[in-house]
């Protein structure tokens, strides 16, 4: 009887878990779109225990505006690196980085990452 009880107790901490696990890894790949304004798209991201969107979808041609929000922001993700942009910076701990990506270079997929590689976010250009 104590087998069973236990087998039941430990099969629904699994389950219990497993959803919560799963929540959160649904909610940490959300994706994003760009918004136009006058001409020129804005893709905002926001920087502090990663980066929120990871996926982004934006115009591709088109000057594009990458604004880069931080909020006490202290961890790794202040350092952004984007290897397409040949950009690395370390951003102010609160603040917005307006980083400039011209039409030709709002092209394919972009991905911006923290210097470590543990973070990482990219704006797919369609």
């Amino acid at each position: 009887m104590n087998k069973s009880i236990i087998l039941s107790v430990g099969i629904s901490l699994l389950v219990i878990g497993g959803g919560l696990w799963l929540g959160s890894q649904s909610f940490t790949g959300a994706s994003g779109v760009a918004t136009v304004v006058g001409g020129t798209q804005f893709v905002d991201i926001t920087a502090k225990g990663g980066y929120k969107p990871r996926i982004i979808i934006a115009t591709a041609g088109m000057p594009t505006v990458l604004r880069v929000k931080t909020s006490g922001t202290f961890d790794c993700s202040s350092s952004l690196v984007i290897p397409k942009l040949s950009y690395q910076k370390f951003l102010q701990s609160s603040g917005t980085e307006e980083i400039s990506i011209s039409s030709e270079q709002a092209q394919g997929t972009m991905q911006g990452l923290c210097s470590m590689g543990m973070y990482n976010f990219r704006i797919e250009f369609q």
